[in-house]
């Protein structure tokens, strides 16, 4: 006999000495509870992960400073998978940049003697979003202001 067909005939018997102990009700709730569990917990897998945009390459920032001013700034982002380095280039400063990016969203922070934190959404060739810097001199705010900036991939 193949396989099969014993599998089946061992299920069957298996089954039915279930159904004559119990009773063919409680057999039927209990087959109707796995199947609901099953499809319970078939129904909560994760969505799939989305690939992180492209974030790597040289970047002109036009930064509203968060002491009123305006200013350009520039980033060279090199990107494996979700992780973000490279160099950034201001008026009064440079030094090297590390962050992330989820999907659109980036973050990069700045390895300078004043620190400027980048949190922005990378649309193909554009980003936008804020700048916070921890000290700032000015009249919009005296400490952990916060600006806005727009950029274009320029490489």
């Amino acid at each position: 006999m193949a396989s099969g067909a014993v599998d089946f005939l061992y299920c069957r018997q298996l089954i039915g000495g279930v159904v004559k102990r119990f009773g063919r009700r409680s057999y039927l709730l209990f087959l109707g509870l796995m199947l609901g569990v099953s499809a319970v917990v078939s129904a909560q897998a994760p969505p799939p992960q989305q690939m992180p945009a492209n974030a790597a390459g040289n970047w002109t920032l036009y930064c509203k400073d968060p002491n009123g001013t305006t200013s350009t700034k520039y980033l060279e982002l090199q990107q494996e998978g979700t992780v973000i380095k490279g160099h950034f280039k201001g008026p009064n400063q440079s030094g090297g940049v590390e962050g992330t990016i989820d999907v659109q969203h980036l973050v990069v922070k700045t390895k300078t003697r004043e620190v400027l934190v980048f949190r922005g959404r990378v649309n193909g060739p554009r980003v936008n979003g804020v700048v916070q810097g921890n000290s700032f001199n000015g009249t919009f705010h005296a400490r952990a202001g916060t600006g806005s900036f727009q950029g274009v991939r320029s490489n």
